[in-house]
């Protein structure tokens, strides 16, 4: 058996362009790449680049990790974000890597447990 199908690791690099796909199976993106908290090490946000997501011009929006779940069958990340979600997640300014108070509302708006707890 290889290895590598039993190994729950993979590199940043190898997920940097995976494809995502919303519950009903329609391609909405793919991954840009991650943000991974320094200290703690866990990964933070995908920047998801949604290609015209249900009528939504190119854009790259950070989601909070918790909203992405593998799918071994679609060898790509399987999320329930809709729209309206994207859309209304709270406006990011220049800093919001560093914005603690944008991060909480951010995940409180996507309903998932903070990363940083």
């Amino acid at each position: 058996m290889d290895n590598s199908a039993r190994s729950s690791l993979v590199s940043s690099s190898d997920v940097n362009g995976t494809e995502v796909y919303g519950r009903d199976g329609t391609h909405i993106g793919s991954i840009d790449h991650l943000m991974i908290d320094k200290s703690s090490g866990k990964v933070a946000y995908a920047v998801i680049g949604f290609g015209g997501f249900l009528g939504m011009g190119e854009g790259h929006h950070p989601l909070p990790w918790g909203k992405l779940h593998y799918d071994p069958t679609k060898n790509g990340f399987v999320t329930d974000v809709t729209e309206q979600e994207v859309t209304g997640a709270p406006a990011r300014n220049d800093n919001w890597r560093t914005d603690r108070d944008w991060e909480q509302r951010t995940y409180e708006h996507y309903g998932v447990p903070f990363y940083w707890l």
